[in-house]
């Protein structure tokens, strides 16, 4: 432990070891102590008295009805105590620069910004494969003797994948940890990617790429995951915008990038590109990311898998049939189970929060496609390279909306906590995921619909590139503040199974994305750039307005519901 000595006092100046907090014993036991969640909500027993001395009632959610002026801060730093180098648990759990600890929201702010950050270029992987191939369409054809809707179909096939490998991945994220799940993806990852590149007919390439964009997508969910880990709510929606500019820049930068590596070596080289992406990856979780996932819920689930064993297998069974029966038990864990996700949808809350967000992505993938068709056609027939350029100012949008957008969500939830004076014992807020459906959510659910419109009709009357470009901003702005917004709600409506909530988000949108991703080429055809953004600028203002005035009568309901429903 001696050579652990000057990390730890790096990153943890406050004597994270000071012997006033519960240290995990050399066999791996959890202290009393250490089984105490922080990020719980607590329901106070009684509320901090009033500066002002007004008397205080209760409200129905628990809180006092009135606003409860406190000066205890709700942003006390904690410590942090070091898990043993013996006790760590990931793969090469001993290789990591940053070490375990005891609760991963006691890191200190640098730690978890620098994990936030490895984490979204990592969730930048699989979208950025998806989109990469959208300048050598024509040249992949060409070279494997099939056509440009087939080339286009593995790209959808790509996208499907993305939607479904997360299930099992998020699932096996709660018993074998984060850090094993990013390693083992990645490496698979680009393994898959080389022999993409490698492929010598359409087929070889749909499979290799079905694996690669599996691989790579175990980030989608267990990214989100891993953000719910080390941050409190209270400061979760700025995390949540940052980690959200890998998955939704990806495939803006992909084409410019593409067009480059496919116009001076061949489309192949976006392959070997997107494969070394995913190894230098791999080598930032090896050195950078510890386990995050709590002890305690990791053992928890655990320990529900081995009683579900136990009680399964009998011992009077012969040793065959008990062999048997366990292999049964595994082969559901394995592939069964990762499907109970989608029971999920069974709550309205949580139902609404994926239609929401999933609609707003599959908008984005048809502007998307709008912005390859129209800019590479007449009037405008820009080169791949500058179309690839003029997906830049979505981008912009993303990253003014993660930067801005974030901390603006946090203080509204703060704000909302306030005004309904909830607080508990030690006088720190209690946050509820509504609190975060105010006017935020009406200005983006109005916002990105309308630029989608200005976009359309823009193009469509051939107005200057530059006028599209302003719409594709305000669009970035607006879409990246729907998605922040509902996966922080969705984390915190399933705080015991965040990841598990992300991959069902992950994989309602990119089904919507793969149908958007088919379907849109043709429509522009059938109907225009206008008319097409004119519908599905229709069908996002009515979900989303109807999503979030359900959810702003209703919340408080369901989520004592849910809660009782999943214990």
């Amino acid at each position: 432990m001696s050579d652990d000595s000057p990390r730890i006092k790096e990153l943890f100046p406050n004597d994270a070891r000071s012997s006033e907090h519960p240290r995990r014993s050399s066999d791996g036991e959890t202290s009393t102590a250490e089984k105490k969640s922080v990020d719980e909500p607590i329901t106070p027993t009684s509320p901090p008295p009033s500066s002002h001395g007004e008397k205080v009632g209760r409200g129905e959610d628990g809180g006092p009805v009135y606003p409860v002026r406190s000066a205890t801060s709700s942003n006390r730093p904690r410590k942090a105590t070091p898990i043993p180098k013996e006790n760590r648990r990931g793969l090469f759990s001993w290789l990591s620069l940053v070490p375990e600890v005891d609760q991963p929201t006691h890191y200190d702010n640098g730690v978890k910004w620098m994990l936030t950050i490895f984490v979204a270029a990592a969730a930048c992987a699989a979208p950025m494969g998806s989109a990469i191939f959208f300048p050598s369409l024509g040249e992949i054809a060409a070279d494997l003797h099939v056509s440009k809707t087939v080339v286009n179909l593995s790209v959808a096939v790509y996208m499907l994948s993305m939607s479904i490998f997360p299930l099992w991945w998020s699932s096996f994220s709660e018993t074998l940890g984060r850090r094993t799940i990013y390693l083992v993806s990645f490496v698979l990852n680009a393994v898959f990617t080389v022999a993409s590149g490698l492929s010598q007919n359409i087929a070889q390439l749909i499979i290799f790429r079905i694996l690669a964009g599996g691989a790579a997508a175990s980030v989608q969910a267990v990214g989100a995951g891993t953000i719910a880990d080390i941050w409190e709510s209270r400061e979760r929606g700025r995390a949540m915008g940052i980690f959200y500019l890998g998955p939704l820049t990806g495939p803006l930068l992909a084409p410019i990038i593409g067009g480059a590596l496919t116009g001076a070596f061949g489309w192949r080289s976006t392959m070997y590109f997107l494969a070394v992406y995913g190894a230098i990856i791999v080598v930032l979780v090896l050195f950078g990311v510890p386990e995050t996932l709590p002890r305690k819920h990791q053992e928890q689930v655990t320990e529900s898998i081995a009683q579900d064993t136990l009680s399964r297998v009998s011992s009077r069974r012969s040793v065959v049939q008990a062999r048997t029966k366990l292999a049964g038990v595994w082969f559901k864990r394995a592939f069964l189970d990762p499907l109970s996700i989608l029971k999920f949808l069974r709550f309205p809350a949580v139902a609404l929060i994926v239609s929401y967000a999933a609609i707003t992505f599959g908008s984005l993938y048809v502007l998307n496609i709008c912005v390859e068709s129209a800019f590479s056609s007449p009037p405008y027939s820009f080169q791949p390279l500058i179309v690839g350029a003029l997906y830049l100012p979505g981008s912009v949008g993303y990253f003014i909306a993660s930067i801005l957008g974030g901390p603006w969500l946090d203080r509204i939830m703060a704000r909302e906590a306030r005004k309904a004076g909830r607080y508990d014992e030690h006088g720190r807020l209690i946050f509820y995921p509504e609190d975060r459906v105010r006017e935020n959510a009406w200005l983006s659910s109005a916002l990105y619909p309308g630029a989608l419109l200005w976009f359309g009709w823009s193009v469509q009357t051939h107005q200057h590139w530059v006028v599209a470009s302003v719409a594709n901003f305000f669009f970035g702005v607006g879409s990246m503040l729907v998605f922040s917004m509902s996966t922080t709600m969705l984390t915190e409506f399933m705080p015991k199974r965040a990841s598990s909530g992300v991959a069902l988000n992950n994989f309602v949108r990119n089904i919507l994305s793969a149908t958007g991703a088919v379907v849109g080429q043709p429509l522009i055809s059938a109907i225009g750039f206008g008319w097409l953004a004119t519908a599905v600028a229709l069908i996002a203002w009515i979900s989303a307005f109807t999503s979030l005035i359900l959810l702003r009568r209703n919340s408080q309901k369901w989520r004592a519901s849910m809660n009782a429903q999943m214990n």
